[in-house]
């Protein structure tokens, strides 16, 4: 389990007791504490952050239990159908979920598709990853497509995709830049397979 700020500068704080650390190493852990602190300073001044962790609200009008992360250190969490329906092969069907966010500034929601149902029944997300822009305040629905040669039917709670929350750059953040000429590189123009399969 990760250490609060807290225990991290206790702990910094007595091994800076330490009788046996030389200068060199002193000076480490008070450069240590200094970084923290700072951390720690920056926490309490933006409001964004409750608890050391990002806050990221939603509402769940459906009937279905609402999302969380299934495990410490999971990048995304399940999205359920708020609705049962049956895909025919290569078919497309846009997916009510029920659920409308509200995402901090710097951050967009991708909407992915599940492994497992990629592989044992050849669903996925046709716009992969869709994208949830941080002013989108409308329901989350999934265009999930059918790429077997099966009819697949799905039922109203299923997992159906999975949603990742991630920083991004856009216009509030960066700027295109038209330019005539852009720098070279070790890879230069080389993509489309052009590092091999082996």
């Amino acid at each position: 389990m990760a250490q609060s700020i807290e225990q991290q500068l206790s702990e910094l704080k007595e091994l800076q007791k330490m009788e046996f650390l030389d200068e060199s190493s002193r000076l480490e852990i008070e450069r240590a504490i200094e970084v923290v602190e700072k951390i720690d300073s920056l926490q309490e001044d933006n409001p964004m952050f409750t608890g050391g962790k990002l806050p990221i609200k939603f509402i769940n009008e459906s009937s279905n239990k609402s999302p969380v992360y299934a495990k410490v250190g999971d990048s995304g969490f399940d999205l359920r159908s708020n609705e049962g329906g049956t895909l025919k092969p290569l078919e497309r069907m846009m997916v009510s979920t029920g659920l409308f966010f509200e995402l901090p500034d710097g951050y967009e929601m991708q909407v992915r598709p599940r492994s497992g149902l990629a592989a044992k029944h050849g669903i996925t997300v046709l716009n992969s990853p869709g994208t949830v822009d941080t002013g989108y305040r409308g329901e989350i629905k999934v265009i999930l497509v059918n790429l077997s040669n099966d009819t697949f039917t799905f039922e109203k709670g299923e997992r159906v995709a999975q949603a990742v929350i991630s920083s991004r750059v856009s216009s509030d953040f960066g700027e295109l830049t038209e330019v005539t000429n852009i720098s070279d590189s070790d890879r230069g123009t080389g993509g489309f397979g052009s590092t091999g399969v082996k």
